[in-house]
């Protein structure tokens, strides 16, 4: 199965400055690790050292927010779209 992955313009440079990737995967951890597989360093900037979605980062699968689905555990299914989405801090 192939999702789409949006790339944000931070992490392009890690992408070849693609904007969007494909990833295979079941779940939305399978495809960070096909994306860690083909781009290497790119999931140490998503996730901790436990392994979970950094504070800073948002991710939605199809527009909905997996911190309110199931967070990495997230189904994915051929032509989903994950965003990625880093946090805008300010004020």
């Amino acid at each position: 199965m192939s999702v789409t992955v949006r790339i944000p313009t931070p992490l392009r440079k890690m992408t070849g400055d693609l904007d969007t990737v494909s990833a295979d995967g079941s779940t939305l951890a399978q495809c960070l690790d096909a994306l860690e597989a083909a781009y290497p360093g790119l999931k140490d900037r998503l996730c901790d050292e436990a392994g979970e979605i950094r504070r800073f980062v948002n991710i939605y699968v199809n527009g909905e927010d997996v911190r309110f689905l199931g967070g990495l555990a997230t189904p994915v299914k051929d032509g989903d779209e994950v965003s990625i989405v880093p946090a805008v801090a300010g004020g």
